[in-house]
């Protein structure tokens, strides 16, 4: 290219800047934070990227890629209505961009974009609401272990994993489950309203769908990736800015002792989250 060609490019940018799409990733298990090794998705950590991706002049878009596979109904709430909030306030349409999964919360942050891509083979949905843990009360019994608890209020010992489980506990944590399902049922019928095309009963039973599948049902716009869909829409010339905060390469290395249980409780937590679903 020669200095008149330099010039010419220049001049081009400067009085017809090309259209910018910031991308933020939202990638892995929505939680609360704490701990070093607990960084997951959640508004304390992604309140300034979230403002980071809607602070450019000439933004044409938000866009996210989303790969989660739920976790924390009040941290998913939070983000997607933090999302909501400054698409609104900076008038810039939201679109997602769902990779290996958008499953329960996962698909909770999806439904806070105004359109939602995925590819063929990605899974969506889950839209439902799980509790899990493990009943210990046979195992500490042989062992010899007595548990000893004191509290004060009938409920208190809900569900604790060293007692046996009672079926007034299992019913009271039902009625809990199903509020929280009523929650994320309204925020999807919100964010997909008149374009889900099946029955709320299959919809909302907690299956989930391939992207292509998704697609048919009304819980995701199109098939196509982030590149493809944002170039095809916004011209070749579209700069697609990433932010957010990278993470240290030391941070899943160093940590203290004492963080030493809950980090690799953490861990594991996550690592079974992906894995239920064969990732």
């Amino acid at each position: 290219m020669d200095l008149s060609e330099l010039a010419d490019t220049l001049i081009e940018r400067f009085t017809n800047p090309p259209p910018v799409v910031t991308v933020l990733r939202l990638s892995g298990l929505i939680m609360a934070g704490g701990g070093l090794l607990r960084g997951g998705l959640n508004l304390a950590n992604l309140a300034a990227p979230l403002a980071a991706a809607f602070r450019p002049k000439r933004l044409a878009a938000v866009a996210l890629t989303v790969n989660s596979p739920g976790g924390s109904p009040v941290q998913s709430a939070l983000i997607g209505n933090r999302i909501r909030a400054l698409a609104e306030e900076k008038s810039v349409p939201v679109v997602a961009f769902v990779e290996d999964l958008a499953a329960s919360g996962g698909y909770w942050l999806a439904a806070a974009a105004d359109e939602i891509f995925a590819d063929p083979a990605s899974i969506l949905g889950s839209i439902g609401v799980v509790s899990a843990g493990f009943g210990l009360d046979e195992a500490i019994r042989r062992l010899g272990i007595s548990r000893r608890l004191h509290t004060a209020g009938a409920r208190k010992r809900m569900l604790d994993p060293f007692l046996p489980e009672k079926p007034e506990d299992v019913a009271r944590l039902k009625i809990l489950q199903e509020e929280i399902h009523d929650t994320f049922k309204a925020w999807v019928r919100l964010r997909r309203q008149g374009r889900l095309a099946a029955p709320e009963d299959d919809l909302f039973n907690g299956d989930v769908w391939t992207g292509r599948r998704a697609v048919e049902l009304g819980l995701a716009d199109g098939l196509g990736d982030l590149r493809t869909v944002m170039r095809a829409r916004f011209g070749d010339k579209v700069r697609l800015v990433a932010v957010g905060e990278r993470r240290a390469w030391w941070r899943p290395r160093l940590f203290r002792s004492e963080e030493l249980p809950a980090g690799l409780l953490a861990a594991i937590e996550e690592r079974l989250s992906w894995a239920r679903w064969g990732l």
